[in-house]
């Protein structure tokens, strides 16, 4: 896995004042971790697009802060509600010789026979898997080739996706990732519709120890409150 670094500096402007850092083209974060202190740093917006888009929030990103690598993880990232700007990131250091939980980003690839040929539909049961691993070995996404769902019926399950064994799942194996549904009529779909569904605890993976006035700095803008992404 290739080394992803990102240049970084200092910040010395922090609060609400961060908004002016902003317009000169720059994203407020800060680094933080256990047992580190925190250091309030900014990077430039076009450095953490290509990084963001590259590591995404799993795969370990080396900060340069003056001279110094850090190991960290895009572990948060503040979005405007209405214009879809960063505002501000959350980097947490970790350490390469501890393991740590992660939840890695389903990418279903390729085309389902079932679906093209049959008309059957892909139903998606995941969009993310949490494992468990060191740092260094966490990827930025795990591809699912959906181009074997050929019959109805047909599914892909935990134990199928090709995960490194140096990383250990944290759900079932016989888990259903992804499966072929046979067409339904519109009746039926309505009625599976007005169903309501249940919904799951979110899982904290990593424990935010992130200052008290960086949460200042995440609702900066004037604009409503932002979304986290």
């Amino acid at each position: 896995m290739e080394k992803v670094t990102l240049q970084t500096q200092p910040r010395t402007i922090i609060g609400r004042q961060v908004k002016s850092l902003r317009k000169m083209g720059f994203v407020p974060a800060v680094v933080y971790g256990r047992g580190f202190k925190p250091i309030s740093i900014q990077v430039t917006l076009k450095d953490f697009e290509r990084v963001y888009a590259e590591a995404g929030e799993s795969t370990v990103v080396y900060l340069k802060v003056n001279n110094q690598d850090y190991p960290a993880i895009i572990h948060d990232v503040t979005r405007d509600a209405v214009s879809d700007a960063y505002l501000h990131a959350d980097f947490y250091k970790v350490r390469l010789d501890e393991k740590i939980s992660a939840r890695i980003e389903l990418n279903f690839v390729g085309e389902a026979p079932a679906v093209k040929s049959l008309g059957g539909i892909l139903v998606k049961n995941m969009s993310e898997i949490e494992v468990e691993g060191f740092p260094q070995d966490l990827p930025h996404e795990i591809a699912v080739d959906i181009s074997v769902l050929a019959e109805f019926k047909s599914h892909i399950l935990v134990k199928d996706l090709p995960i490194s064994s140096k990383l250990e799942v944290k759900a079932e194996p016989e888990a259903i990732v992804a499966l072929i549904q046979e067409p339904i009529s519109e009746e039926e779909l309505k009625a599976q519709l007005e169903t309501p569904a249940a919904t799951a605890e979110e899982v904290e993976v990593i424990k935010k120890e992130k200052p008290e006035e960086e949460a200042a700095e995440e609702t900066a803008e004037e604009a409503p409150a932002p979304e986290k992404k």
